[in-house]
């Protein structure tokens, strides 16, 4: 039964307005730049201030496209204004070149496909001289280095935009975008965000805001029929998949890098059923965009000024990395793309449909991520179990990124980023330092095992490591089955020749974070092995609120070599109240769930 209904597109559209028109007090007094208050940015206050106009600029077109052109605040002008001052290289505030400041690459695309969407409102009313301007900014993208990831896009997409009214363009980078996505491309619709390693180890929101985004809309500049046919293909499959990731609170799963962006989520909905490429009722669509906004928007993502904040629900620096500044959350303007819709799309006009997960309860497997699936309908709650990707190359030591190193993850639930502790089966040494676990090798689906791995320096990045020493560790194989709301995990740590940390070590089982007041359930109840329990408590360490907390299990003495422990991890609308029992055996593990079922979990040996 649908309860809340979705908001209307008139409301979707007062909304961006109203973000629009807040953001126009922070700009300078040509428009070109939008210096929005917060902390910098790695690239600086000029490459920020682009951000802001590029970002907001993106938001417009999607507005102003959909009306088509009705233009009630004069968007088109203002916008206008600051491009023409942007471009002009007699301007103090003009915008910042390619080999100035890289992230500017990045914002060009933003701009490149405002103006496509928005063409004869926009682009057609601009000064010849504006336009060659606008052309010579963008010209030294072609040919350039470019990061080995989605900011190929970026590239094809601005010489698309350029082709299409006269200026300077590349076949090569055309076919280079489009050859790497089909490398990138792991199976099923899912795309790794470039390889790690020769690997595809990269998953997260990417792979929909900008591995499924950014190539129909370049088909759509182009003309090219028979590309966005593959593409579309894609977004199809994937999108099956994608929607048992929403949890029934309209959240998207809570893991992988950029978490600021929030709706930006919805960008590949409003894609695939604007192009023809989604399994979804035109329902369920709206329904998902709905609940989504309506979840950041009453969560506090946007402040007493109208502004959107780093962080996820409320403010919360320690999301960042070390590219995001203040106008960096505006990548959230994709979630408008369903603007792009006009009114009499049966996006907004048939009836809502429910979630999956507000039908029916799911388990499957997820092979290009290495993702086991659960999700519940009396709770909404879905969780991810993740023992195949970790956004590292598989040959390099590494800091954990709690955003991927994680071993679940939820649409309820959020990471502590902090070194490993949550939803975690780690060593702790005893100066009471745990583990990392990047990389870890995924063995089979639900098994994989790591090298425990103490940093010097426990700063984390999703790219790389830092530059530090590491003592190393044993093997240690985690295993895990589901089953609604409870996971039992499974743990073997084993000996290694090469151990550099001379130990002793305890294990540790980390269950799910919570805040207060979630509503939520976590609970952590030892199975084999773990009998000591505590409970740690965070402080603004948690992108879901300004306190949580973090159920753990610990041997109670240093972990034996080869021995099975393993706890039942539960994270619910409801208390666990029936545990499984376990049959363990030198070969494999027998979990009995209380309903009779039986999952058989093979440990491999090192």
């Amino acid at each position: 039964m649908i309860v809340l209904p979705a908001p209307s597109r008139a409301e979707w559209e007062r909304l961006a307005d109203s973000m629009l028109l807040a953001v126009r007090p922070w700009a300078t007094d040509t428009h070109a730049l939008l210096h929005l208050p917060g902390p910098m940015s790695a690239s600086g206050r000029w490459s920020d201030g682009l951000e802001g106009y590029a970002r907001t600029f993106l938001l417009a077109a999607f507005r102003l496209a959909g009306a088509p052109g009705d233009d009630p605040h004069r968007t088109a002008e203002w916008y206008a204004q600051g491009l023409a001052a942007g471009v002009d290289p007699a301007n103090p505030d003009r915008w910042p070149r390619f080999g100035e400041c890289g992230q500017a690459k990045v914002e060009a695309a933003s701009i490149a496909l405002g103006l496509h969407l928005t063409r004869p409102w926009l682009w057609d009313r601009l000064s010849s001289r504006t336009q060659q301007r606008l052309l010579d900014w963008l010209a030294p993208m072609v040919g350039d280095d470019m990061p080995q990831n989605n900011w190929l896009w970026f590239q094809a997409v601005t010489g698309a935009f350029a082709r299409s009214v006269g200026g300077a363009w590349s076949q090569d980078d055309f076919d280079h975008a489009i050859d790497s996505t089909d490398r990138w491309h792991a199976g099923e619709g899912w795309y790794s965000d470039g390889l790690s390693g020769g690997s595809h180890r990269n998953f997260d929101h990417y792979s929909g805001w900008a591995m499924h985004f950014y190539p129909l809309l370049f088909c759509d500049i182009t003309g090219d029929a028979e590309l966005a046919l593959r593409y579309r293909k894609r977004l199809r499959l994937w999108l099956s998949d994608y929607a048992r990731l929403i949890g029934g609170n309209g959240s998207p799963l809570i893991q992988g890098r950029s978490l600021t962006y929030r709706f930006a989520a919805l960008a590949p909905l409003w894609i695939g059923a604007r192009c023809d490429a989604t399994p979804l009722a035109p329902g369920l669509t709206r329904r998902i965009g709905g609940l989504m906004l309506d979840h950041f928007v009453n969560a506090g993502s946007i402040d007493s000024d109208g502004l959107l904040t780093l962080g996820w629900h409320r403010r919360f620096p320690a999301v960042r990395q070390v590219y995001s500044g203040p106008a960096s959350p505006y990548w959230a303007s994709k979630g408008f793309a369903g603007l792009l819709l006009p009114a009499d799309h049966e996006v907004w006009t048939a009836p809502e449909a429910p979630l999956p997960v507000e039908e029916e309860d799911f388990e499957f497997y997820l092979p290009a991520p290495g993702w086991t699936v659960s999700g519940t309908r009396s709770d909404g709650v879905v969780r991810v179990l993740n023992h195949g990707s970790d956004h590292i190359d598989p040959a390099e030591l590494a800091t954990d990124d709690p955003a991927y190193a994680r071993i679940a993850y939820s649409t309820h639930a959020a990471p502590e980023m902090t070194p490993p502790l949550d939803s975690s089966a780690t060593l702790v040494d005893a100066d009471g330092r745990a583990a990392h676990r990047r990389p870890l090798s995924a063995l089979e689906p639900g098994v994989s095992r790591s090298r425990a791995h103490w940093p010097a320096d426990e700063q984390w990045n999703p790219f790389h490591s830092p530059e530090t020493t590491y003592r190393l560790g044993p093997w240690i194989t985690a295993a895990s089955v589901i089953q609604g709301a409870t996971e039992v995990r499974i743990v073997r740590v084993d000996e290694s020749d090469e151990a550099t940390h001379p130990g002793p070590w305890r294990l540790r089982i980390g269950g799910w974070a919570t805040v207060p007041d979630s509503g939520l359930h976590s609970s952590l109840v030892g199975l084999a092995g773990l009998e000591v329990a505590e409970t740690v408590l965070g402080k603004d360490t948690n992108p879901l609120g300004p306190v949580s907390s973090v159920p753990v299990l610990w041997s109670a003495g240093p972990v034996e070599f080869g021995r099975i422990y393993a706890a039942a991890v539960h994270l619910g609308g409801s208390p666990l109240t029936a545990l499984p029992e376990l049959d363990i055996t030198t070969a494999a593990v027998d979990v009995r769930w209380p309903d009779g079922r039986v999952d058989r979990v093979a440990m491999p040996p090192v």
